[in-house]
């Protein structure tokens, strides 16, 4: 069984560590790497926790998101998946503060019969992979989710795909890391980062050179644009848009418990009454303005799935930047400059890939020793073949 605990010191040298980026995947090493006793730092362009982890939805959606040519990353996916339950309660316990992990559960609707042949399919793909889904009938899906439209074909269905409030998250993330010892630095960029000799020495904040033993690259969509890395150390990281919309139900008699996928949106109920409308999928770079084409997108999509979103306040709207690499797939572990570690490239799977990135990522600096279920993503996959570097 996977080991989630990293509370005891280790007996050889102590690494101090500097962490690029303060979402989940920074905080969460920065926790687990100063509950083993190592000297941390982290360090973040803004605020922690409000980059791409504030943005996001806090679906741990393994199954249900794989969709063809995804077959690759479910070892990962599924691992940090199952790891989930045991973190939360610690992190709870570590931070005195509640994350909401939620388990009704995901479903994945068909609105007419064209798209129960889409999701059937899906369902097919999914269930031939192993995964714990299955079909519902229209009528099943009216009965656990009454305010859906009337006219809804059926689901596939997942009891393990559950959800996270990942605002909470941060929050006690940062709780976490504090208590644990970490040194949180907001509104600190990091402007570049110093090698000698082929390995890393520190990090510039400002005019401050910041000396480390090891550095993890975990700064999201930003991680492609610091100063100071070799072409074959830098992180090929882009940002992916993606627009949400915020409503607010009456928490005593929601109109949904589960998290749904519809043809077009996802809709994501928080315990506090809120309901999590996304998201576009948009390559505009770091242009964070909201557009009416995809606030529209989004409302009436959710709206076709269920009508009686029409009478509910809108709270908040926003625009975040999921960090894409070449594949969508993840990039960590070593590079060639050595102590430098990368932990980008999560796409829109950094929730769901906290606690698996954050467990082999302190192992490794710890240990020296590469868990095999990050292995298939190196950053020496974008190598080409028969290529040394």
């Amino acid at each position: 069984m996977r080991s989630t605990a990293f509370s005891r010191p280790i007996s050889v040298a102590i690494p101090s560590v500097a962490i690029v980026g303060a979402g989940a995947i920074g905080l969460s090493i920065a926790w687990r790497l100063a509950s083993a006793g190592c000297r941390v730092q982290v360090f973040d362009r803004g605020l922690a926790g409000r980059g791409a982890t504030h943005a996001a939805g806090g679906m741990l959606a393994a199954c249900v998101e794989t969709e063809p040519g995804e077959e690759s990353l479910l070892p990962l996916t599924r691992a940090s998946q199952a790891l989930w339950p045991v973190f939360a309660a610690e992190l709870e316990d570590a931070s005195g503060q509640s994350v909401d992990l939620r388990r009704e559960g995901t479903m994945v609707i068909a609105q007419t019969a064209d798209d129960a042949a889409k999701v059937r399919f899906l369902h097919d793909l999914q269930a031939g992979l192993g995964l714990p889904v299955e079909w519902l009938s229209g009528a099943e899906v009216r009965r656990r989710e009454p305010y859906l439209q009337p006219g809804v074909a059926g689901a596939l269905y997942c009891a393990e795909d559950h959800q996270v409030d990942n605002r909470k998250l941060a929050t006690a993330l940062h709780a976490a890391a504090l208590r644990a010892g970490v040194e949180v630095h907001e509104n600190a960029p990091v402007t570049r980062i110093e090698g000698q000799g082929g390995q890393v020495v520190g990090l510039w904040v400002g005019d401050r050179l910041v000396e480390a033993d090891r550095i993890v690259l975990a700064a999201g969509a930003w991680s492609a644009g610091i100063e100071g890395l070799p072409p074959p150390a830098r992180p090929p990281v882009r940002p992916v848009k993606g627009q949400m919309v915020c409503l607010r139900m009456d928490s005593r008699l929601p109109l949904l418990r589960h998290v749904v996928w519809t043809p077009g949106t996802y809709l994501i109920p928080r315990l506090d009454g809120r309901l999590l409308i996304g998201a576009t999928t948009e390559e505009r770079g770091f242009d964070d303005r909201l557009t009416a084409g995809g606030q529209f997108a989004l409302l009436e999509g959710a709206w076709r799935a269920l009508p009686g979103i029409a009478e509910l306040p809108i709270e908040e709207a926003w625009a975040g930047f999921r960090p894409g690499s070449r594949d969508d797939a993840p990039i960590l572990g070593p590079t060639e400059v050595e102590g430098l570690v990368l932990a980008t490239g999560h796409h829109r799977n950094g929730i769901l890939l906290t606690p698996v990135t954050a467990d082999s990522i302190a192992r490794l600096i710890l240990t020296g020793e590469s868990d095999p279920v990050i292995r298939p993503f190196a950053l020496d996959r974008f190598q080409p073949k028969g290529v040394v570097a």
